[in-house]
């Protein structure tokens, strides 16, 4: 008929999480009931990421200074969230004890969360300074309780009568102004919400419940029971045959709580009554009177559908607080763009802030660990948030794309008008001598290496990508050959000149046009297999450049690639080789 006090524990861990209150203390009787508390407590708090500072299990005998040692000030003074668990109402006298004891050595003030099923506002020899502001799981109890009859069976319940109903059982009604002689007919539905708030605690609430089980109970099993003729003494009378209290567990098993009372209670797989609390806030208001407001709730009717919510805005913190939200941490809060480093040797709690990492962010507080931005993001300066980052690429309006184009254009020109002179001067004797189709051949073929650089100037495309290496070595590779011919075509000249010599017959243009072709042969050969096997492609670097995406080709093949740049200066070597010969030779 009372909810199991261990369900209180998940209420009280989203309690703390929810205020980030991490770095608590734990007071309990020493008795079985603190024991199970705290043991039933601490294991969901360490799950959940909070560290008990302090844990003390009280006896009736121990002397208070003890709970307050010398080598615990220290972690006292940073404990501002005091748990205190009460299993009966006598109890709460150690918490004014313990608070007055507290501000005896400057630990400052603290914030009790009770969880003690009695109802505060009965006992008012209590000291209550130190309960005002603090928050308390209270068993829910519904207000539509009705009794179809009333029977004073008992002082404490005509107390409760002459209170709720401002009447009187004293044959002297008239001494007693404004009140009635009380009746047997009175029900408490007729009561108004505050009234029954006022005068009807928790435990009655449960015993009610109780009662009324039992007699469900009770009218089930003689409903189920025939009447049987017993013969006593030689007579005949008519009896209901005597029932055992242990013939009623059949009948509580099924027990069924569907009475106005209950307002939708229901029960677990184990018969029990689940989570059902009132988070109450103690509140002292200006003109001394007391009162508790209830600030969130915790329900459910099993384990696994248990329902917390919180309103922070209808809490009174104590003035002592100043009136807001109390700090209770072994240390401050990392803020987005750190992750929490634990410190060896110290709880978990007390951690340590570090910055993330470069490419990773953390983008709420107390982050366990940063995470790593996508790769077309990078982080920002304060690393809390990921932003796209920049499209790069050598284009014509930057510096460096702007001075490439005009030395390209500036050295195409100047090729384009030398190619000019010699179409011009084509008949002349210097152009005649200098082998005029071998020096048309290297200046188209210089003018459209220098071209060729705007392949590699702007957004990257499929065709740039497929044309820039490959276009550049054929051309260029035209061009060395034809300089490798010129340079053969000196030296034979010169070998030629010797009486006798035999090279004479291995002058003229058809070995230029064969060195020119076989040369430039190869090359054309080596980047049709690179075109045909391992083609380049328009490709992105993320990684290079922190906050840029560079676009740039993949050579699709590095092999390919070198291999096709050997060969170019192959023939470079190949003509200054020869050119060296041809001038010791001369000498």
């Amino acid at each position: 008929m009372v909810p199991k006090e261990e369900t209180q524990c998940l209420g009280i861990v989203q309690l703390l999480l929810h205020f980030q209150w991490t770095w608590v203390g734990l007071v309990a009787p020493d008795t079985d009931n603190g024991e199970r508390f705290m043991s039933a407590l601490k294991p969901l708090l360490t799950h959940n990421g909070i560290c008990v500072a302090i844990s003390k299990r009280v006896l009736k005998t121990m002397p208070y200074y003890e709970l307050l040692k010398r080598e615990l000030r220290d972690v006292w003074r940073q404990v501002s969230v005091l748990v205190y668990y009460a299993d009966s109402q006598h109890e709460f006298d150690l918490i004014a004890i313990l608070q007055t004891l507290l501000e005896a050595i400057h630990a400052g003030s603290k914030l009790w969360i009770t969880t003690t099923f009695w109802d505060i506002n009965m006992y008012l020899f209590v000291d209550f300074r130190y309960l005002w502001g603090s928050l308390s799981f209270v068993t829910k109890t519904p207000i539509r309780m009705k009794y179809d009859y009333y029977n004073p069976f008992s002082p404490v319940l005509e107390q409760f009568w002459k209170r709720a109903f401002h009447c009187s059982y004293s044959k002297h009604v008239l001494s007693l102004k404004g009140w009635t002689r009380c009746t047997e007919g009175g029900k408490l539905e007729t009561l108004q919400q505050e009234e029954l708030e006022r005068v009807f605690s928790q435990d009655s609430y449960s015993t009610y419940n109780s009662v009324q089980a039992v007699v469900w109970a009770l009218n089930m099993a003689h409903s189920s029971r025939s009447r049987q003729i017993l013969r006593v003494g030689g007579g005949s009378r008519l009896e209901h045959q005597r029932l055992h209290p242990w013939q009623l567990h059949p009948f509580l098993k099924e027990v069924q709580l569907t009475n106005t009372s209950i307002d939708g209670q229901c029960l677990d797989e184990s018969r029990e009554l689940p989570a059902s609390f009132d988070i109450i806030n103690w509140v002292q208001f200006p003109n001394k009177s007391r009162g508790r407001v209830k600030i969130g709730s915790m329900e459910g009717c099993t384990s696994s559908d248990l329902k917390f919510t919180i309103n922070p805005d209808a809490i009174s913190w104590p003035e002592r607080f100043k009136k807001t939200v109390p700090h209770s941490r072994c240390t401050k809060s990392c803020h987005a763009g750190y992750a929490k480093e634990t410190q060896e040797g110290k709880p978990v709690c007390c951690y340590a802030c570090t910055p993330c990492t470069e490419g990773t962010i953390s983008t709420q507080e107390d982050a366990k660990e940063c995470t790593k931005c996508p790769e077309d993001q990078h982080p920002n300066k304060e690393r809390d948030q990921c932003v796209p980052k920049i499209i790069a690429f050598l284009s014509y309006e930057e510096s460096l794309g702007s001075l490439l184009t005009s030395f390209a254009l500036f050295l195409s020109l100047t090729t384009g008008l030398v190619f000019g002179i010699f179409i011009k001067y084509k008949e002349t004797p210097i152009v005649k001598a200098n082998n005029r189709d071998l020096s048309y051949t290297l200046l188209i073929s210089l003018l459209l290496s220098f071209l060729s650089s705007f392949l590699f100037i702007g957004q990257p495309t499929k065709m740039t990508c497929l044309l820039r290496q490959t276009a550049f070595s054929i051309i260029f590779s035209v061009a060395v050959s034809s300089i490798l011919a010129k340079t053969i075509a000196v030296v034979l000249a010169f070998l030629a000149t010797k009486p006798g010599s035999r090279v004479r017959k291995w002058l003229g243009k058809g070995l230029a046009n064969s060195i020119v072709l076989s040369g430039s042969s190869v090359q054309v050969l080596i980047c049709a297999t690179w075109l045909g096997i391992f083609p380049p492609f328009p490709d992105s670097d993320k990684h290079s450049h922190p906050g840029e995406i560079t676009l740039q080709c993949n050579e699709g093949s590095v092999a390919m690639f070198y291999t096709a740049l050997s060969y170019m200066g192959f023939l470079a070597a190949t003509c200054f080789t020869e050119c060296g010969f041809g001038a010791s030779d001369n000498k």
